[in-house]
């Protein structure tokens, strides 16, 4: 995760950053922008599909990014197909009001040790995500083919979330899909080749990761509770933004700012005000 340089306990990921690209971009054009993010982490697709777009509504945006769908990919048992038709009745009413989608595919996380085990589901909810694009007009953040995030370096150590680097690259990304950078290059260039980790250096990570990570995540699950209880989304109204692309930092004007940044960046940025879903 990219935790926030200038708020503990809140995070700055690739939402907060694409809404930096599309400040820039608005104000070299002379037009206002605003943006809102109701994410929280841990929610599943029918959270997102449903308050969150209830809320997201409510601020009549112009453009909604709708990242969902991952967490329910990890659970023990699940629907892709029922997953699917969820994101498609949220982007269905969406598009009535007139306002773009951004959709975020899932990445490919075939070579992530332990967690590679749900690639099948991910590649699965993947290709439904990509109907769902192409029947309703969506613009697609296709994380699957960025190959970049192959790499460990762009995950958090929780091996569930991405580092500052990996929201970096997804921010430049779909800046680019959006049409407001012309940059498409530098998001897809690998990393400088890493030192390979011997066998037992390997099983230690491991080791930690699930001492640390795993552990918790399965209590959690037993007990039926979320990484994102007691979260409230960081910004629920559309306030004016300025934020520097390259950076986690921000700096707001007007509004106010609250915890809360999740996996599943539901949310909607706007190129008058705007707001995530």
């Amino acid at each position: 995760m990219d935790p926030s340089p200038d708020q503990p306990g809140a995070f700055a990921g690739w939402a907060d950053r694409l809404a930096a690209y599309l400040a820039a971009h608005n104000a070299q054009a002379g037009a206002e922008f605003g943006y809102a993010n109701l994410a929280i982490r841990g929610r599943l697709i029918a959270d997102v599909a449903g308050p969150q777009v209830d809320a997201a509504l409510e601020l009549t945006p112009d453009l909604v990014s709708f990242c969902a769908g991952g967490n329910d990919c990890l659970r023990a048992k699940v629907s892709i197909d029922d997953v699917v038709d969820q994101l498609e009745d949220a982007v269905i009413r969406i598009k009535e009001t007139g306002a773009d989608v951004l959709l975020v595919t899932s990445p490919n996380v075939s070579e992530s040790p332990i967690v590679g085990r749900v690639n099948p589901r991910m590649a699965e909810f993947t290709a439904g995500l990509w109907g769902v694009a192409s029947r309703h007009e969506c613009y697609v953040l296709d994380l699957w083919n960025l190959r970049p995030l192959r790499d460990p370096r762009m995950w958090a150590e929780d091996r569930i979330h991405f580092s500052p680097e990996g929201h970096a690259r997804i921010a430049a990304q779909a800046a680019y899909t959006l049409g407001v950078s012309e940059d498409a290059e530098s998001w897809r260039e690998p990393l400088p080749a890493a030192s390979p980790l011997s066998r037992w250096e390997s099983l230690a990570a491991d080791r930690e990761w699930a001492r640390t990570h795993l552990r918790p995540w399965i209590v959690r699950r037993i007990r039926g509770q979320s990484s994102g209880d007691g979260i409230a989304p960081k910004r629920p109204r559309i306030a004016p933004l300025t934020l520097e692309p390259e950076q986690g930092g921000e700096r707001e004007r007007g509004g106010e700012r609250e915890q809360g940044d999740g996996h599943e960046p539901g949310g909607s940025t706007r190129p008058g005000p705007s707001a995530p879903a």
